[in-house]
């Protein structure tokens, strides 16, 4: 009879744990296409405030960016307070006195979205308090709040199981009710586009980004990346077959208009709206030149990015200073984007006769001599056909990014 009794209750206690890993899951419909929207940590490291975020809300409104599909205002590190009696954690009532649910409510106002960031330590990566043992009451207190991101980090996190730490904070997210996209930065140290589809909405693939083309910053045990380092670490990892439809790749908050070249700002741009990256900008929104904010405005290239197939671009040439990349789109489209390495123009005649397309991935194959396209420049306008070799001068740095449609 014992025996029985036990053996009932480890049937009870397995159908019970499945049944509850069933209705603990992420948020579905959140993240079709990759986010978009403005991050403070980049630009004001722990510099943050009320004001300074409702300022960066009112920007993104009177820029453009809102109309051209930026929504989230995502506070970084460093809003925190300490935790009271009961564990529940407090904003910083110096930086915001008015409290987080008041910063929320006027970020809805302007017909925007908050995000707000944690980690999975006992402390943050700021050295404030994280979310270790706390994450279903800080869960809650998001959702009181009004918060529509959070953004999870991995400081202090020693001897913690990766997998273990985020499925907790996503099951305490959606037990608290309030649909939240939820971003995974364990800057790739565990291979988490092994294991976070059904965990997160996107998951940082490579360490933090540094503003700069193609150098590295040691910061002693670590090193923030350049743009082309980031690429080429994504290279070796052959990651576009991990991402899709509500679960991306991350290649780190955008430093457009944070010191580059007009060039080098384009080719970033251009290059994470073709790998679906999540298009988080880290500039400050109220003080950015025309030029930058042209950039992140380009309705066509930001396209590519919120094309709804969600494939990430493939490294289809690669040729020294030359890279070309090719990212299949829906509706039969393509988008080729023509990358220049180097601190010199680039001359390069592109036969599309000869170069043959074939993804692996998803099946496509497309031989030019039996298919016609026609194309326009994303960046410059101009437009032509596959029907003749395509001339092209690249200055250093620069990219030209193309959008194909079949000619039938």
């Amino acid at each position: 009879m014992r025996k029985t009794l036990i053996k009932t209750g480890v049937l009870c206690s397995a159908l019970l744990l499945s049944v509850n890993a069933a209705a603990e899951k992420k948020f579905e419909g959140l993240a079709d296409t990759p986010p978009m929207g403005w991050n403070s940590w980049n630009t004001f490291d722990c510099d943050v405030d009320e004001n300074m975020i409702r300022e960066m809300a009112d920007a993104m409104v009177e820029s453009g960016m809102r109309d051209a599909g930026y929504e989230y205002i995502n506070i970084d590190d460093c809003w925190h307070g300490e935790r009271d009696e009961n564990g529940e954690i407090q904003v910083s009532e110096e930086h915001f006195p008015s409290g987080m649910k008041a910063l929320a409510d006027y970020v809805h106002s302007k017909g925007l979205k908050l995000g707000i960031y944690s980690d999975a330590g006992n402390t943050t990566c700021a050295g404030r308090p994280g979310s270790r043992g706390h994450e279903y009451q800080d869960a809650r207190t998001y959702a009181e709040w009004g918060i529509d991101y959070l953004k999870y980090d991995w400081c202090d996190t020693e001897n913690i199981n990766p997998i273990g730490a985020y499925t907790t904070m996503r099951d305490a997210l959606h037990e608290a009710g309030r649909p939240i996209y939820y971003s995974i930065c364990e800057w790739g140290d565990n291979q988490p586009w092994e294991w976070a589809q059904d965990i997160g909405h996107s998951w940082r693939a490579t360490g933090d980004i540094y503003p700069c083309w193609d150098c590295s910053y040691n910061w002693g045990s670590w090193s923030s990346l350049g743009v082309l380092k980031i690429l080429d670490i994504r290279k070796d990892l052959r990651l576009r077959q991990y991402a899709g439809p509500g679960h991306w790749n991350d290649y780190d908050m955008m430093e457009v208009g944070n010191g580059m070249t007009e060039a080098e700002d384009r080719s970033h741009f251009s290059l994470w709206a073709m790998l679906n990256s999540p298009l988080i900008t880290g500039n400050d929104l109220r003080s950015m030149s025309d030029t930058t904010r042209e950039i992140l405005t380009n309705k066509e290239i930001i396209a590519l990015n919120q094309d709804p197939k969600g494939v990430e671009a493939m490294r289809y040439i690669d040729a020294g200073d030359l890279n070309v990349f090719l990212k299949p789109l829906a509706n039969d489209e393509l988008a080729l984007l023509f990358l220049n390495r180097g601190d010199d123009v680039l001359k390069y005649s592109h036969d599309w006769q000869f170069n043959i397309i074939k993804d692996d991935q998803t099946g496509l194959e497309i031989n030019f001599n039996n298919e016609r396209f026609t194309w326009k420049d994303l960046w410059k306008g101009g437009k032509g056909n596959t029907d003749k070799p395509l001339n092209l001068e690249i200055p250093p740095h620069d990219v030209v990014v193309l959008r194909l449609k079949p000619a039938n």
